[in-house]
C-alpha cells in the first residue's frame, strides 16, 4: 500500500532573496557595524545593572533598549545574508532585467531607475523593486518599447529611453 505525507508549509525551505552585489555589500557592510558596536552595547548595559536600583535608572533603559534595537537588526541582516543571492546584470542584447539601469519617459516626467531587489529598493534613490508594478512591467521589454501602467489615477504610458 502507498502512503501520500504531506509536508507542513513551516518547514518549506524559505525563498531565496535576490540582491545586487552592490545591495549584498551594503547589508554585510551594516551587519559588521552593527558587530562592532554591540561590545560597547554590552558593557554600557553592564555598567547601568551595576548602578543599583533598575526600576528608575534611564541610563539602563537606555543601554537596554540600544542592546535590543542592535540583536533584532543583527538577527534580520542575518536572515537576507543567509537567504540572499547576488543576481547578475542582464546583459541579453537590450533587454530589461535584474540589475538594468532604465531610462523611461511618461507624458509628465523623465526619470531613471535602477530594478534591484525588494530589500534594497529605494525610489528616492533611483533604484526600483523587480516585483514592483513598474519594475514587473518593464522586465523583458527593450529600449523603444512602449508600456502601459494601470494606476489610480488612470493608466500610465511609459516609453523605454534607455536600457543600461
Amino acid at each position: 500500500m502507498r502512503q501520500t505525507i504531506k509536508t507542513n508549509p513551516m518547514y518549506r525551505k524559505p525563498a531565496r532573496i535576490p540582491f545586487t552585489k552592490e545591495g549584498y555589500q551594503k547589508v554585510l557592510e551594516q551587519q559588521a557595524k552593527l558587530l562592532g558596536e554591540r561590545p560597547e552595547a554590552v558593557e554600557n548595559l553592564k555598567k547601568a545593572r551595576e548602578m543599583g536600583d533598575l526600576s528608575e535608572n534611564g541610563y539602563y533603559k537606555a543601554s537596554r533598549a540600544r542592546l535590543s534595537f542592535i540583536d533584532a537588526q543583527l538577527r534580520r541582516l542575518d536572515k537576507l545574508v543567509r537567504l540572499g543571492t547576488v543576481v547578475g546584470h542582464t546583459t541579453l542584447s537590450g533587454i530589461i532585467g535584474f540589475g538594468n539601469t532604465v531610462t523611461v519617459r511618461s507624458p509628465k516626467i523623465t526619470r531613471t531607475f535602477t530594478i534591484v531587489g525588494g530589500y534594497e529598493s529605494n525610489p528616492s534613490d533611483n533604484s526600483i523593486s523587480h516585483i514592483s508594478p513598474l519594475g514587473k512591467a518593464l522586465l523583458g521589454h527593450k529600449q523603444g518599447d512602449v508600456i502601459v501602467l494601470s494606476a489610480p489615477g488612470g493608466d500610465i504610458e511609459y516609453t523605454i529611453e534607455a536600457v543600461a
